[in-house]
């Protein structure tokens, strides 16, 4: 266990095809997605879970900008896009680099300036044309430029998966999920990344951090790592967990999805995304 919780993890729902892709709004209600079944939920400390929006298409990762709008990585057609509070999506980038399409977005941050980090791994998905193969020579990490421009930002991981970075914008860490590793970068001005350090010998579906610098990893379990990069605690759960951020009216629950369920653990800390 860790120090850290407050509370053992409480399974808030379950009955799910697999949940991931949660992400906090800033009223502190957390977003959710069920690839399998295409649908994005919300969890409201108060009301509990309910249905956003259906037909998402297939929406893995997700978060929201300052303008409160949610994006989404959205592999159906392999793009990013943007949803109102009402559902809607309006906006949509259909992201491709060196003349092909992206392999599949899977997660993303996005910084102050609007630029939004995207990882793109590859897993084939049965929904695609049959015959489809790897687009990209890699599996890479993107960079989105607020004006629109996407560039490719690392190119020597192997599934490059988890995805955050910190709320000052200098650093940003990102999980090899076939590796089993997790690596900081620091951010250049133009939003290109320099100082590659290996920071903990753990792959990762989904990231975040608490206000004390702790990193929190998906890896069998909930694996929390300390501002030196030191393993510093656990929380063990009845699936795997796959995603995870910080919710709630004080970002002090840390909202966990796994599976075929979610699961919350109240903390002594708080989130800072």
């Amino acid at each position: 266990m860790t120090d850290l919780a407050i509370s053992k993890p409480v399974q808030a729902a379950t009955g799910y095809g697999f949940t991931e892709g949660s992400s906090v709004s800033a009223d502190g209600r957390v977003f959710f997605t069920d690839q399998p079944k295409n649908k994005i939920y919300i969890w409201d400390e108060s009301k509990g879970i309910s249905v956003f929006k259906e037909e998402c298409e297939r929406s893995n990762g997700t978060y929201f900008d300052s303008n409160d709008l949610l994006y989404a990585c959205a592999d159906l057609h392999n793009r990013l896009i943007k949803i109102k509070p009402d559902g809607e999506i309006v906006g949509v980038h259909d992201l491709g680099y060196g003349g092909k399409p992206l392999n599949g977005p899977n997660d993303l941050w996005i910084d102050k300036k609007g630029g939004i980090y995207i990882t793109d791994p590859y897993y084939h998905r049965n929904y695609w044309e049959p015959g489809h193969v790897q687009p990209q020579d890699v599996q890479a990490v993107y960079y989105l430029k607020p004006g629109g421009e996407l560039i490719r930002v690392i190119d020597d991981l192997k599934q490059p998966n988890g995805i955050v970075g910190t709320p000052n914008g200098k650093f940003l860490f990102v999980s090899d999920i076939s590796d089993q590793k997790t690596w900081k970068y620091s951010i250049n001005e133009d939003g290109t990344l320099k100082d590659k350090v290996y920071y903990a010998p753990y792959g990762s579906d989904g990231i975040t951090l608490d206000n004390m610098g702790n990193l929190y990893l998906t890896s069998g379990s909930v694996i929390i790592i300390n501002n030196k990069g030191i393993k510093s605690g656990e929380i063990d759960l009845p699936e795997a967990p796959s995603n995870l951020c910080f919710g709630g009216k004080d970002r002090n629950i840390l909202f966990i999805t796994a599976r075929t369920s979610v699961y919350v653990v109240k903390m002594k800390v708080r989130g800072v995304e």
